[in-house]
């Protein structure tokens, strides 16, 4: 097995998740919170979906799916398209609304670039710095892994709040 198909796998295994979770959820289910500061599936997925699209366009050098598909227009989220929910507050974390076909839709279309940019990846492709703000500076594997780590946790906190909830 190749690095870049080990990549895709672990990838893949959101995806899985994410589907799992989100499929046959009303917008209701989506955007309720456990608690008055806890995170909704919405806002779980929408982030997960931005951090993967926003670090892996910066690390490949192309543009973000978000932007360069549409998807920050079609969302109509009542924020900035830079925006990838780092440090959102609470009352931030509650203006994410947004539907299964909307969130799975911009997941599989960044899944997709996702998919596409890993295949072009050599072993040798893993050790380019990519981000130089951090001591050591980060490697595109290390980014790769960290993507990968942030995700599933993302997932499996929202399949946590729909245990939950449900």
């Amino acid at each position: 097995m190749k690095t870049s198909e080990l990549l895709l796998d672990a990838h893949s295994r959101v995806q899985e998740v994410l589907h799992d979770v989100v499929t046959g959820l009303d917008d209701k289910t989506l955007t309720t919170r456990p608690s008055d500061t806890a995170n909704s599936i919405a806002w779980l997925v929408w982030h997960l979906t931005r951090v993967q699209d926003d670090h892996l366009a910066d690390a490949g050098g192309y543009e973000q799916v978000y932007t360069a598909d549409g998807w920050f227009e079609r969302l109509g989220l009542p924020l900035d398209e830079a925006d990838t929910g780092y440090a959102h507050t609470s009352d931030q974390v509650g203006l994410v609304k947004l539907s299964a076909d909307q969130l799975l839709g911009y997941y599989d279309a960044v899944h997709a670039r996702t998919a596409e940019f890993l295949r072009t990846l050599t072993d040798d492709d893993l050790d380019r710095i990519v981000d130089r703000r951090w001591n050591p500076p980060v490697t595109l594997g290390v980014r790769l892994v960290s993507v990968i780590d942030d995700c599933a946790q993302h997932s499996g906190q929202a399949a946590y709040v729909k245990g939950l909830i449900s």
